[in-house]
């Protein structure tokens, strides 16, 4: 059962989870949530047929009934679960993992996230407890339930006149697919637009260099403005500049503020706590108020709804909004900051000159140290640097981020892999090696 993560129920299938694992979850869904219908839709894994019969057959038995998506981006899970009402919706996939993986994502009303202290821990206890599944005497039915003309009509409402601007895009053979061409037309030149649960040209993890290298090829082969990449479902978007540069998503964050906070007043924005001390600064010169809160989207949706906020990101590329249902889009980001980097190429600006505007800072990006005491690392990295210098700010909810006055940085534990990640952040290159050696040194020390 090494499947159950605090987000979502991933791993490589046959191995952390099999079509009987999921036949459970599904069942034991409608109870759970008490609901007697679920949204339903997967991926274009090669092993997402076999879980999807499981599931369909999972809802059933247990008396509800199936609305059937088919193909779909996490995002249209999403979107039909709010917008029709469904108290409960499975997308069956793993995200931007290696092909041999899969999983589920659970959703209940409003397209809030079911993660593993919010109702599939309960699920995986009936599971470890071999709670009977006894076939319901009035057993649920499957309709097919297709809307993606009408999710495409939603997000067309977003868009802008961005025919000035040459793009490249990487669709990683993932879901995205359905959408980017209906929406963007002939105007990208399209890379890897083929679904292909094989993923036969990279792997759908546009966070990983070796997967952006050929979206960076592209750029400079055809001059484009900007390199725009979707991971295996379409919940996270990422971009490459006119040179071919990676863009850090928080980063996104802070641009997002020029279609947001164009017509002025206020909002508030959220950031996962590894996110650039440049983004809320970027932002306040707009209008913008910055909250900071814990990674991952079972955290962030519920948040960024209960504070009202109008978007907000993370460092991983997930981008939520208000008007999604607080929830996130990779291809309503892709839609909005086109319409962003189209305005800016009016003025002249090219796109590496507007991000270096909000860039400020030296960044380490995400370090990963195997680990067994992770919590001993923690508070030993947390320890020397507060002995040595004061802090101005200091948060510990998702591990620590603690902040100095010329730097600051965060330590956590993945909630997915066995590992400790470190970011750090400085004014200087030197400071930021300094810390980042320091750092180093007491992990390494401790393994």
């Amino acid at each position: 059962m090494g499947a159950f993560h605090a987000y979502d129920i991933r791993g490589i299938y046959g191995v952390d989870f099999d079509a009987e694992t999921a036949y459970k979850v599904a069942y034991f869904l409608p109870s759970l949530l008490n609901v007697g219908k679920v949204l339903v839709g997967r991926d274009v894994r090669v092993s997402s047929d076999e879980i999807h019969e499981a599931v369909l057959k999972g809802v059933t038995d247990a008396g509800a009934d199936v609305y059937d998506l088919g193909l779909a981006t996490t995002p249209l899970v999403y979107y039909g679960t709010a917008k029709h009402g469904f108290g409960a919706s499975i997308q069956i996939t793993a995200s931007h993992n290696p092909k041999e993986y899969n999983g589920m994502k659970v959703s209940r009303e409003n397209a809030l996230p079911v993660g593993l202290d919010s109702g599939l821990g309960t699920i995986k206890k009936w599971i470890d407890e071999g709670r009977p599944t006894p076939i319901s005497d009035k057993k649920g039915r499957v309709y097919q339930f297709d809307i993606k003309a009408e999710y495409i009509s939603f997000l067309e409402g977003y868009k802008e006149d961005i025919s000035n601007l040459d793009i490249s895009m990487d669709i990683s053979n993932g879901m995205a697919a359905l959408f980017a061409r209906p929406l963007f037309g002939n105007l990208p030149h399209y890379i890897f637009e083929d679904m292909d649960g094989t993923f036969p040209n990279h792997e759908a993890n546009p966070l990983i260099g070796e997967n952006r290298e050929a979206l960076v090829g592209a750029v400079k082969k055809n001059g484009s403005d900007i390199g725009v990449v979707y991971d295996g479902d379409a919940d996270r978007v990422m971009f490459v500049d006119e040179n071919g540069r990676f863009i850090s998503p928080d980063l996104v964050i802070g641009l997002l503020g020029h279609y947001f906070m164009r017509n002025g007043g206020e909002a508030l924005v959220l950031q996962d706590i590894r996110s650039s001390k440049a983004v809320g600064e970027y932002l306040a010169t707009m209008g913008g108020r910055m909250a900071t809160w814990r990674v991952g989207r079972a955290f962030a949706a519920p948040k960024l709804r209960e504070l009202g906020g109008l978007w907000g990101g993370e460092l991983a590329g997930h981008y939520y909004f208000r008007d999604f249902f607080y929830s996130d889009s990779g291809m309503l980001a892709s839609i909005l900051v086109l319409n962003v980097i189209a305005q800016f190429k009016k003025e002249g600006v090219k796109v590496s000159e507007l991000v270096s505007r909000i860039e400020k800072y030296k960044n380490s990006g995400e370090i990963n140290f195997k680990i067994e005491d992770k919590r001993g690392a923690m508070d030993a990295v947390r320890d020397h640097f507060v002995s040595k210098e004061t802090p101005v700010a200091s948060m510990d909810f998702d591990g620590y981020r603690v902040e100095f006055p010329q730097w600051w940085f965060n330590i956590r534990p993945s909630n997915t892999e066995p590992y400790l990640r470190f970011i750090c952040e400085a004014s200087s290159e030197d400071l930021l090696q300094q810390k980042i050696s320091d750092a180093r040194k007491i992990i390494e020390g401790r393994q």
